[in-house]
């Protein structure tokens, strides 16, 4: 029996899906240089018995299944292979409990990321993790990757606010992890497992997190260089003071340029490098930002600008908010990459990506959450040159043994998927490649959830 009448008998109707042009427009993600294959099926589950029954039946049948969310990761982890059924979580997009005494949520994986935000701060609640993508990620593709956001360098990633979930095993049983508590080290901690798995372990479908309350209005401070080196020194040094802003935010000049090509916010020309800071400390924002433009100023800006009030603070950081849109419209192929160094190799990095750039001949564009070392780089290029295409490939592939080089990892929140698979053997040692590879097989003895994914 093909997977559509199968799942049509396990399932309620409305569920599933075959028509040609549907499975075409959900077989992919945004990471456009990874390979799709040509589904069987897509499954739109509305509950966590619809997920555990096509978990259940591909396990026994050896279907393999593909989770997903928004389909707005970078790395093609949510693409489709042949003949596999793809299981779409979008439609489980329930909040189910605010609890302001306990200071958490509960809500299902297709919750975006921006709409929990807005609605725990009714309540005067804040949700950290603010990915750039947080208008249409979910939180359950937020939970796959560990993502972070701009928020991170003070607040933490994705990770460090899941106190618990609701998770499908491979076949079909539903484990919960975790728990409400505050504090809980009872046994294996089986939620950070499959925080960052990228479901290949499990499927999530439902979400308990930690939430902060609401933050004074941010105060906001940008700063400009003629040298991208000295913005990178200007990250160490204001942090190395001891300060912790709530954001801290790089932009080259290419993604300046590409961001002032879609609104135009009058920054100066000739900069090389821009660095956006807030402090959400309320009467001690101003003296966080006074610091932060006196160690600009000496490590070389030519102009800082303090903002003194929370509406043009919030003009300033949209512009951070727009570079992933920026870069789309400069009308190139894009490799995106993610590499997360220890800042006091920030300087290293971006010299690095400089001289990159000039030995593939490809422009490399960079944005990132400095304050964490986690930087974005983007390989824009021509893809109907073929030669250019591979000189763009070596480019990709170089920033990312640079980023190992230096010391750090390969992905920082945008995850392994496929584009990165073969990177992560030369990031974990032997010993760790073999504990990655058992907790696999034994969750997931026939391999039927997401594989080819991650694990090389």
């Amino acid at each position: 029996m093909i997977p559509t009448d199968a799942l049509r008998e396990l399932l309620p109707e409305g569920r599933v899906f075959d028509d040609p042009d549907v499975l075409a427009a959900h077989s992919r993600d945004r990471a456009t240089f990874c390979p799709a294959g040509t589904p069987a099926a897509l499954v739109r589950a509305r509950d966590t018995d619809d997920v555990a029954a096509v978990l259940k039946w591909a396990h026994a049948h050896r279907v393999p299944v593909v989770p997903q969310g928004a389909r707005s990761g970078l790395s093609g982890a949510a693409n489709a292979l042949d003949g596999c059924v793809l299981l779409s979580l979008e439609k489980m997009d329930a909040i189910v409990d605010i609890d302001v005494d306990e200071q958490l949520a509960v809500v299902q994986p297709g919750v975006v990321n921006g709409v929990l935000a807005a609605a725990v701060a009714e309540k005067g609640l804040f949700y950290p993790p603010d990915p750039g993508s947080r208008s249409i990620s979910t939180i359950g593709g937020n939970v796959s990757t560990n993502a972070g956001g701009m928020c991170c360098v003070k607040y933490g990633v994705t990770g460090d606010f899941v106190r618990g979930l609701e998770v499908v095993l491979a076949d079909g049983r539903v484990m919960r992890t975790g728990r409400r508590t505050a504090k809980g080290v009872a046994g294996y901690d089986l939620t950070r497992l499959i925080v960052g798995a990228e479901g290949t372990l499990g499927v999530v479908t439902e979400v308990t997190v930690a939430l902060r309350p609401a933050s004074a209005q941010p105060l906001t401070a940008v700063a400009f260089f003629p040298r991208v080196a000295d913005s990178a020194r200007t990250v160490s040094g204001y942090l190395a003071e001891g300060h912790r802003p709530s954001v801290l935010e790089f932009m080259d000049a290419s993604s300046v340029a590409a961001v002032q090509q879609i609104a135009d916010l009058g920054f100066p020309d000739g900069m090389a490098a821009m660095l956006l800071v807030q402090s959400d400390r309320g009467d001690e924002a101003p003296a966080d930002l006074a610091a932060f433009e006196k160690v600009a100023r000496a490590m070389g800006a030519a102009e800082v600008v303090v903002s003194d009030s929370p509406a043009e603070g919030e003009m300033l950081m949209q512009a951070r908010r727009l570079v992933g849109d920026a870069h789309e419209k400069l009308g190139k192929a894009l490799l995106i990459d993610d590499v997360c160094v220890p800042r006091r190799h920030l300087v290293d990095l971006v010299d690095g990506m400089e001289r990159i750039a000039e030995q593939h001949r490809v422009q490399v564009l960079c944005s990132g959450h400095a304050g964490d070392g986690n930087m974005h780089p983007v390989v824009a290029f021509d893809d109907s040159d073929a030669e250019e295409t591979e000189r763009a490939q070596q480019a990709f592939d170089a920033i990312m043994q640079l980023g190992l080089d230096l010391g750090g990892t390969i992905t920082g929140e945008h995850g392994v998927g496929q584009l990165k698979r073969a990177w992560l053997g030369r990031e974990l040692d032997e010993a760790g490649l073999w504990a990655s590879r058992a907790i696999k097989d034994a969750l997931d003895p026939h391999h039927v959830l997401n594989p080819t994914r991650v694990l090389p």
